[in-house]
């Protein structure tokens, strides 16, 4: 019965949650079509010249084949860089050792333009698939080893030693104690992993792949095709929410509805 009664009660706050989302994106879009009106320009296309443009890429072909390839790098650099940067953040937050040699590294690799990295994996390796994903992981990697290095500085002691004075196994310890304290640390480093590497992978495939959203976005500036180039846009803007709605916002609640 008390499951029952709470459904109901939640409907409304969900669909305010959700109307308050969208509604900024609508008004963009009114915004948009607006401008494309009153400007009458074809640097700016009209919402449906677009949409039409993204119909027609996708009924050929092209757009999934690019769209397919660049999201195979995107989840390759985002998964090396997270497993990397973890690992990393988790040793340098227990272990002031660790922490203090490897600070100053960090702040090297955050502080380096993402440019220069991709520029000297393709001198360094070759204009190969592996220096274009190597590129992306390097890039990433910094700033997820300190989001996570932050989270174990935050742990609560006193959890811990509750958990050894009941004798709990290392595993145990970690999954269940240790692990759920990180989760906003993970969460948070998932979302800005991947606000920022489809970013750099445009890039990455900019200057040295001959596919990939990157590249297809080259090709269509050159011919200033400006509904094509937010076409694509768009494509991947509709991949990268559906991630956010399906996957992360659904496991982040499952994670974390231990905490009150």
């Amino acid at each position: 019965m008390p499951g029952r009664l709470s459904q109901p009660q939640n409907r409304p706050h969900f669909a305010a949650a959700s109307w308050q989302r969208f509604a900024p994106l609508l008004a963009l879009a009114c915004l948009w079509q607006v401008l494309s009106l009153t400007l009458d320009n074809k640097n700016v296309p009209s919402p449906a010249m677009v949409l039409l443009t993204l119909y027609w890429e996708t009924a050929g072909g092209e757009l999934l084949l690019h769209l397919g390839n660049t999201l195979c790098r995107v989840a390759a650099g985002f998964f090396l860089a997270m497993i990397a940067g973890v690992g990393l953040g988790m040793l340098m937050g227990r272990s002031a050792r660790w922490d203090r040699p490897l600070d100053g590294i960090l702040i090297l690799g955050l502080n380096t333009p993402a440019l220069v990295v991709i520029i000297l994996c393709y001198v360094w390796f070759g204009l190969t698939e592996t220096a274009a994903v190597l590129a992306v992981t390097l890039n990433k990697l910094p700033s997820v080893a300190i989001s996570i290095r932050e989270g174990a500085r935050a742990m609560d002691p006193r959890l811990l030693e509750v958990a050894r004075i009941y004798r709990l196994s290392r595993r145990d310890i970690f999954f269940h104690v240790y692990l759920p304290q990180l989760y906003p640390y993970l969460f948070g480093a998932a979302r800005n992993g991947l606000s920022m590497i489809w970013k750099i992978v445009l890039v990455v495939e900019l200057l040295g792949r001959s596919d990939g959203v990157g590249f297809r976005l080259g090709s269509l500036f050159h011919f200033f095709d400006i509904a094509g180039i937010l076409a694509y846009t768009l494509a991947f803007m509709l991949v990268i929410f559906s991630i956010e709605a399906l996957l992360l916002r659904p496991l982040e609640a499952r994670l974390n509805r231990w905490r009150p």
